[in-house]
């Protein structure tokens, strides 16, 4: 079960849970503020142990101490806030943190500290509990089950709050237990996570958040045209879906925006097989199509003006004898057609399909995202998205959105004069290049399928999963850019 978050205005050295999370301002003294208070309950062994681990608040320096019955909370956690002004993206980090460290200690409630006049503090530490806490072990059995879990999280706030502040803790939980879908979703097994089943997890989504949503199976598939996705799912005994979710606001909607995913349960490379070694991690390349989920599970609960829709297209690649093949042309719902060079190049077919019909809805613009290329990690490393766009505004807009969101992306170019290698001899377009910009190729691949929409691509293949927990993210499955996501659709004004 996910952590319940709850408000409180309590002098947070009264509260009675296992762990009190503080966070201390760099250069802050032991003579002033929570420290002192620290030290008169606890004795000069607090001040000894601040000084022994040279803790001045610094960002990402840390010190605990068991308070042996002297206070209320069990244990007290302090952490650097480091100096300048905090953020909500700080609060929601220090809450994560916080979190982590009390599961780590097998404690079942903790608490955080909000440091007074952030903005959106309330609803980010609620976030940051949630996502902090987060822990999946669904297969464990026996001695494996955890024996304790977060159970409760406290937002500790300065005076008295208001409807507002507990409202924005509400909806930090919501959006927190949002983005762990898309975790869950990412860490499940392939033989539990597949087409069919990934659909029916969002139509279940769906029908919680008050969602409209609408599942294409093979024979839909097969009659509208979509070639690509059916060509990429013809070699595995499970069939492919597209599913198509829909948010639609109160009133008159202030714009149509449309998010597609990227939904491979399962990536072999298809005959042009991946090597065995890192091929577990490829129940993770549904990433895109996770995040798509859990953007529409968050966007119910913070009601914005404009309507969502959300696109997947989902399918697994598998080298049967039925397989498709290197060499191989497919029409495409958009018409074209595709040369196949690569069958481990699936996922910008499946995007293409799906961005050809989320052009047709008419939307203000369209942001896919996808674990696409290796290419994209070799240029930015692990932790960072590369992003793409044919609008610079739109861009802009994407930059600030992952800014405010506190999630690692980058603009890479598309390139046009690398357009010329996706020229094929025997159909409309080939679907890869040659190796040398890997990342940028498919995104001009993409692009042919979208027209004048305004649209961006996110290439998540790097921080999709990761190798050990960090910042809010945890380990496997992590849900990053669903925040960002989020906070491009909140602040769209048109």
């Amino acid at each position: 079960m996910p952590i319940k978050v709850n408000l409180a205005s309590s002098d947070p050295l009264s509260l009675a849970v296992d762990v009190l999370v503080i966070g201390v301002p760099e250069g802050a003294s032991t003579g002033e503020g929570v420290l002192a208070r620290l030290v008169e309950a606890l004795g000069e062994s607090v001040a000894h142990q601040v000084k022994r681990d040279d803790f001045t608040g610094k960002r990402d320096q840390s010190v605990d101490f068991t308070t042996r019955g002297a206070l209320k909370p069990g244990r007290v956690l302090l952490l650097g806030l480091g100096s300048g002004k905090l953020t909500d993206i700080d609060v929601r980090l220090l809450a994560a943190k916080g979190a982590r460290f009390a599961s780590g200690v097998r404690a079942e409630s903790v608490a955080v500290v909000v440091p007074p006049g952030v903005e959106r503090a309330e609803r980010s530490a609620a976030e940051g509990l949630v996502l902090g806490s987060y822990r999946f072990t669904r297969y464990f059995t026996g001695d494996r089950v955890p024996k304790f879990g977060l159970a409760r999280g406290t937002v500790v706030v300065e005076g008295k709050p208001g409807k507002a502040a507990r409202d924005a803790v509400a909806l930090g939980q919501q959006v927190g237990e949002a983005i762990c879908v898309a975790r869950d979703l990412v860490n499940e097994p392939p033989n539990e996570m597949y087409p069919e089943a990934l659909a029916r997890v969002a139509a279940e989504v769906g029908k919680q958040h008050g969602l409209k949503v609408t599942v294409f199976d093979k024979a839909a598939l097969i009659k509208r045209g979509m070639k690509l996705i059916m060509a990429v799912g013809q070699g595995s005994a499970r069939e492919p879906r597209l599913v198509h979710m829909i948010y639609a606001p109160p009133g008159k909607p202030k714009g149509k925006l449309v998010f597609v995913g990227k939904g491979l349960t399962f990536d072999s490379g298809g005959l042009c097989i991946k090597p065995a070694q890192g091929m577990e991690e490829m129940k993770g390349d549904m990433g895109g199509a996770a995040n798509v989920i859990a953007l529409m599970a968050a966007v119910a609960a913070a009601k914005p003006s404009v309507e969502v829709h959300g696109i997947i297209g989902t399918a697994e690649n598998m080298p049967d004898g039925a397989a498709y093949r290197p060499g191989d042309i497919f029409g495409s719902l958009d018409g074209r057609t595709v040369e196949i060079i690569n069958t481990d190049a699936e996922g910008r077919l499946v995007l293409a399909d799906c961005l050809a019909y989320a052009r047709a809805l008419k939307p203000d613009l369209i942001v896919d995202n996808a674990t696409l290329t290796g290419a994209c990690v070799v240029a930015l490393g692990p932790t960072v998205s590369g992003f793409f766009s044919n609008r610079e505004d739109l861009a802009d807009r994407l930059r600030g959105a992952a800014k405010a969101a506190g999630e690692s992306m980058w603009q890479l170019p598309l390139v046009d004069e690398l357009r010329d290698g996706l020229k094929s001899d025997w159909a409309d377009i080939k679907h890869t290049a040659d190796r040398w910009g890997g990342a940028i190729t498919a995104a001009l691949f993409l692009r042919e399928f979208v027209g004048d929409v305004p649209w961006a691509h996110v290439d998540i293949a790097g921080p999709s999963m990761a190798s050990k927990p960090y910042g809010i993210f945890s380990k496997g499955g992590t849900g990053h850019g669903v925040l960002t996501f989020l906070r491009l659709v909140e602040g769209f004004t048109g």
